[in-house]
């Protein structure tokens, strides 16, 4: 393990104070990743089309009680995909690079919080490590095979990058090469209901990640598996029976409702036994808009368990 020395790094030491930067090369990734607090480890993951920049509100506060690890993605921000399987965006493979961080970093035992994609490597890790996870949050996300299954024209119109970015290779690739920074800005205006409501470092660290062409490429291939294994895998898991035997903890968009009309925590509840939380204001972007609420759900059930 040694120090990240990146374009980022003032972007961390601002966003993350008293947080160390690492770079930690795993069997087929180089991940970035900050490092704060004492006790009990969390793995921190952030979704589309964002970077660990995402936890600049939550983390802090969590590493008054916590060890926070808070990584990009494989592909995303600042950690790059080295040595791929065919399908690298699969949440498996994902999911693996980052327990073997953990690993390096000496926790074999650790609780993880995954919002928008990032959930969706949570939860499948907690799955595919149940030994090693010990519980998992989800902001924002329920299960792949879920999305996939209440999919209608009302969620086409408003997630049109579900199918966009799935498309074979290159041909997002090429649109999202077009004008990035808008394509960019025009997501989070969205998520966010306002790029001002969005720290500014922050912002500036999602639109330099953006502009890379392989980061963009990396998101693309996170959906495509969104679309092919990362569903297999859930229908297998669903026809088989199995579950996540972590506590879980469910934060959602207040009035989000997914196919069907159903809310997330019912929909989780056929995922898993031990299942708590509720709707909160604040859009998608949970961890950066709502992030007092999150926190407030988010403490005491990293504390029990």
């Amino acid at each position: 393990m040694k120090q990240l020395e990146t374009d980022s790094m003032n972007a961390a030491e601002t966003l993350f104070p008293n947080f160390r930067s690492v770079e930690v090369e795993t069997s087929g990734a180089r991940l970035s990743a900050v490092v704060g607090g004492a006790g009990a480890p969390v793995l921190l993951l952030h979704g589309y089309p964002q970077t660990k920049a995402a936890w600049h509100r939550v983390a802090g506060p969590l590493a008054e009680k916590f060890t926070v690890i808070a990584p990009d993605l494989p592909g995303y921000g600042d950690s790059r995909v080295i040595d791929p399987p065919q399908d690298w965006g699969s949440k498996r493979w994902m999911g693996a690079q980052l327990h073997e961080l953990m690993m390096s970093l000496g926790y074999q035992n650790y609780a993880v919080v995954g919002h928008d994609r990032g959930g969706r490597v949570g939860y499948r890790m907690a799955l595919d490590l149940p030994d090693s996870v010990r519980a998992f949050a989800s902001l924002a996300v329920v299960p792949t095979s879920e999305m996939w299954r209440g999919a209608d024209k009302n969620f086409g119109m408003g997630a049109f990058h579900w199918y966009m970015l799935a498309q074979p290779h290159d041909l997002p690739e090429r649109l999202l090469s077009a004008d990035p920074d808008y394509f960019l800005d025009l997501t989070l205006e969205k998520m966010s209901g306002g790029l001002e409501r969005l720290h500014p470092v922050a912002l500036a660290e999602y639109r330099r990640a953006f502009r890379e062409p392989s980061v963009r490429h990396a998101m693309c291939e996170d959906y495509r598996s969104g679309a092919g294994s990362d569903e297999r895998l859930d229908l297998d898991d669903r026809s088989s029976g199995r579950m996540l035997a972590q506590p879980v903890l469910v934060l959602w968009e207040e009035g989000r409702t997914f196919g069907g009309g159903r809310i997330p925590i019912d929909i989780w509840r056929q995922w898993a036994a031990d299942v708590s939380g509720r709707g909160l204001a604040g859009g998608h972007l949970l961890a950066e808009n709502a992030a007092a609420d999150v926190l407030a759900d988010l403490i005491p059930f990293l504390e029990r368990n």
